[in-house]
């Protein structure tokens, strides 16, 4: 073959379809635990979720973000402080640089008072030294590279972009506007106060759930801890009713979580929107499986057709 000749073969070849083989993505392994009520037993049970899913937290940034709403020493609103402390000690036992605990509640100005009512400062020994609220924190200015929403550019509080790992905890609980607030929708505590003002409508006119969404892709270095072992049903996230699950749920694919935690909530996650456009792939669920930890959440009239079935 000549020169010329090989020189047409080899672009040629070079012009011909490659076969990619895509690797299959692995399922998502989430931990649902039986956990009947707020004792002692949280600390080994977070852990133990923790050591399920092999966190690499050693010398790390981590930030554990609860969802702290109202003045109201329930455990039916707020994260339970039990549950926050569980995480943060975890996440010191395993080694990491440094923990703190934070978030910018969107209807309370006055953080720490809220954080005190809720029993953080009775259960966190030095809980003002290792909190930040994110409501007034310093910023800085991320763009979103393909918004789901109105958005396009967002300010996020310095101490979550430097974290290396950001843990949500939030309480497991219907919602009067997007069906279910879970470990998602728990990221709107990060969007500062100080530069949106409260209640943060600003996320509210650029569409409540691609704001979800949009949030979720800016915070990728996450894991989440649900708290369902008292959650709320009804008119969530704030007027609705005690309801007792008895779980925590914990995983890294926070989509998947919260398409496990609709499950045990009695809803349909595919009817959910931003879960629905956000969980992709298999789930893996390990402990409990969720026939014998399900438990129907009561919706309000509009939520109604999320019902599982």
């Amino acid at each position: 073959m000549h020169r010329r000749e090989m020189l047409a073969a080899s672009a040629a070849a070079l012009s011909l379809p490659v076969a990619c083989s895509k690797a299959p993505r692995k399922p998502s392994r989430i931990s649902i635990v039986q956990v009947p009520d707020y004792t002692q037993d949280v600390y080994d049970v977070v852990r133990r979720i923790f050591q399920q899913h092999a966190l690499n937290i050693a010398g790390k940034r981590v930030v554990v973000k609860p969802n702290l709403v109202e003045f109201d020493k329930t455990t039916c609103v707020n994260t339970h402080p039990l549950v926050v402390h569980a995480v943060y000690e975890a996440a010191k036992s395993m080694g990491a640089a440094d923990v703190r605990i934070a978030e910018g509640p969107g209807h309370r100005r006055t953080t720490m008072d809220l954080a005190e009512a809720a029993g953080y400062y009775d259960t966190v020994a030095k809980f003002e030294d290792s909190f930040t609220d994110l409501n007034l924190d310093d910023v800085s200015l991320r763009r979103i590279s393909s918004p789901a929403s109105k958005l396009n550019q967002i300010y996020l509080p310095n101490t979550i972009l430097a974290a290396d790992l950001v843990i949500s905890v939030p309480k497991m609980k219907t919602h009067h506007w997007v069906g279910a607030t879970l470990s998602m929708k728990n990221f709107f505590g990060v969007v500062p106060g100080a530069v949106y003002g409260w209640p943060k409508n600003v996320l509210h006119w650029a569409g409540i759930d691609e704001c979800i969404m949009d949030l979720h892709g800016l915070v990728p270095m996450t894991f989440t801890v649900v708290d369902g072992i008292v959650g709320m049903e009804g008119n969530g996230p704030i007027q609705g009713t005690p309801k007792r699950a008895g779980v925590l749920v914990g995983g890294s694919d926070l989509p998947s979580v919260d398409s496990t935690c609709c499950r045990i909530m009695g809803i349909d996650p595919a009817k959910v929107v931003y879960i629905a456009k956000t969980q992709q792939g298999a789930i893996e669920q390990i402990g409990e499986p969720i026939s014998k930890v399900q438990t129907n959440f009561q919706l309000i009239s509009q939520f109604s057709h999320l019902r599982v079935g």
